[in-house]
């Protein structure tokens, strides 16, 4: 039994020894910061509100997001939001901010770096962004905007969808 459990050993050495010679180092992502990088919030008609509120409003929201390399192994990820409430009477509020996250990111292979900042980074500072809203509205005078979860790859698949159609189309 000692010579099967030895034969073992080295066969695993092996394995691990020649997996190891042409393997890359490790990806790594670290979380450098997160931050507001644009805010504003627009409450227009809010002396119309006080004396009649209208119609129960309604909510557009829309959401993208970007990222660019800042230097090197450095990337930003950015969430573009705008949320604006209406109803009868007017433009009731019109929240708009960008809300964004620096990440260091190391020995990740080119071709999964659009993904991760399109979808894993957004995914990641999107819970700071969804408190930022809440808190934002409801000082605004308003209850607070409670955002769903999003879900940025299929944001990312339609966007990668749309590109395809459109260069199908331009072709």
């Amino acid at each position: 039994m000692a010579d099967k459990a030895n034969g073992a050993d080295k066969s695993n050495n092996k394995n691990s020894g020649s997996g190891a010679a042409t393997a890359q180092p490790p990806m790594q992502v670290k979380i450098l910061s997160q931050y507001v990088k644009d805010l504003s919030f627009e409450n227009p008609i809010v002396r119309k509100l006080i004396s009649s509120p209208g119609d129960a409003p309604n909510l557009k929201v829309e959401v993208n997001v970007s990222a660019d390399r800042i230097d090197g192994e450095i990337f930003e990820s950015a969430i573009n939001f705008k949320a604006t409430a209406t109803n009868n009477i007017g433009t009731i509020y019109v929240l708009e901010t960008v809300y964004a996250g620096l990440f260091k990111i190391e020995s990740m292979p080119e071709q999964a770096l659009e993904p991760f900042l399109l979808i894993s980074g957004p995914t990641t500072i999107f819970p700071f962004l969804r408190r930022l809203v809440a808190d934002v509205t409801r000082e605004g005078g308003f209850p607070p905007l409670l955002l769903d979860p999003i879900d940025f790859a299929a944001l990312y698949m339609r966007r990668q969808q749309e590109l395809k159609s459109a260069s199908e189309a331009t072709a």
